[in-house]
């Protein structure tokens, strides 16, 4: 019934997407496959089209890693798991990024028993680490076995059922699943395009493109999935505005000016805008962080969700915000407001001045700043404001 729901709801929005939509939007919409025939023409079913600009815009799909035994297996990704019209009893996820983590812990809530491998030595490698522990934690909460640090060697068909085997820690050895889904990163959609042709070439993340989405081709612009590394819906809808502006009316807009948030709907949702410490560290860039734990906001309280925190990073001379991440209930919500802020400049201290409802959890920002302004309050500080009042007594 839950998979049959989110059918339903995908259809309900899916004329958003359709080709019936554009063409009823003047756009000329040709169905089949498209190849660069030159630096100005695509041929698609046998009819060539010239162009004066173009925009490739082809996306990514599910990475398959180069694992024994994995080719002679059936396997899930992104694009077929929600295709499931009976619940597996044992599903194995292969890969504990964000599509990992949601769709492992969505399934174990569903009922299946789910092993969760990652390679690298915790879930999320992205986010804070204190964040990915506390995914980690309510993850295994809700039953999902994690293995964390483990190369998997190899995988073995059994009839219907798929055996995972590691050769990493031993608390995985070998175990049986009945269905195997793959989680372990996007590869961007670069094949068969003709793109020598057109005189464009790729790199192993996707087509090369300049700050401003332009290929080596003048003519030939690439936005979202195949030409930028933030892998997300609304990461690649701007960035084809940017490529839209800058390929017909002589924009200079760069892909750099972006601030993109992201965020990962596991229960808790874990949120993340700006640069992270390991950027910083390895830019050298100096800053200073501020945390806020969730179990010291009203809402938090009232709704009984006061795990998480919200962890703010500032640079170290000032109180410009160049990162933050927040955990907890609404956190994918919440993020906006950061990204706001640093897309307008806003320092974090000024936050003690924006009003928030009350009771909502947005008041953990303004938590936030009092911690900065409380830091404005040195002893040369707090002695001459004993001075002044007392000459105003």
């Amino acid at each position: 019934r839950v998979m049959e729901r989110m059918r339903a709801l995908r259809a309900d929005i899916s004329h958003h997407d359709s080709a019936e939509r554009f063409s009823k939007l003047g756009v000329d919409v040709y169905i089949g496959d498209a190849r660069f025939t030159g630096t100005d023409s695509v041929e698609v079913e046998g009819q060539t089209l010239t162009f004066a600009r173009a925009i490739i815009a082809t996306g990514s799909r599910a990475f398959v890693p180069t694992i024994p035994g994995l080719s002679d297996v059936d396997f899930l990704t992104n694009e077929t798991v929600f295709s499931l019209t009976t619940l597996p009893a044992r599903l194995g996820v292969i890969g504990a990024g964000p599509i990992g983590c949601e769709l492992a812990q969505t399934f174990a809530r569903l009922g299946s028993k789910v092993h969760l491998l990652e390679l690298t030595d915790r879930v999320l490698p992205r986010e804070d680490p204190e964040a990915s522990a506390l995914v980690h934690a309510a993850l295994e909460r809700d039953g999902v076995k994690v293995h964390v640090g483990h190369p998997l060697t190899e995988v073995r068909p059994n009839g219907d059922v798929k055996l995972l085997v590691s050769a990493g820690k031993a608390d995985m050895g070998e175990v049986a699943v009945d269905q195997l889904l793959l989680a372990a990163g996007r590869r961007p959609n670069v094949e068969g395009l003709g793109l020598d042709a057109a005189g464009v070439t790729t790199h192993p993340q996707g087509i090369t493109v300049d700050d401003h989405l332009r290929t080596e081709n003048p003519r030939v612009f690439a936005a979202g999935d195949v030409a930028q590394p933030f892998h997300f819906t609304h990461a690649a809808d701007h960035s084809a505005r940017i490529a839209l502006r800058n390929a017909l009316f002589m924009g200079r807009e760069r892909l750099s000016g972006l601030v993109i948030p992201w965020a990962t709907f596991t229960d808790p949702e874990v949120a993340h805008v700006g640069l992270t410490v390991a950027e910083m560290d390895a830019r050298g860039i100096g800053y200073r962080s501020y945390t806020q734990t969730m179990d010291t906001v009203d809402r938090a309280l009232i709704d009984g969700e006061t795990e998480g925190f919200a962890r703010v990073h500032v640079a170290a001379n000032s109180d410009r915000i160049l990162g933050a991440t927040v955990i907890g209930k609404n956190a994918g919500s919440l993020i906006s407001e950061m990204s706001a802020a640093i897309a307008g400049g806003l320092g974090l201290a000024r936050f003690t001045s924006i009003i928030h409802p009350y009771p909502t959890h947005a008041d953990v920002f303004s938590k936030l700043a009092n911690q900065v302004q409380r830091e404005r309050l040195t002893p040369a500080v707090s002695k001459l404001m004993e001075r002044w009042m007392s000459f105003t007594r």
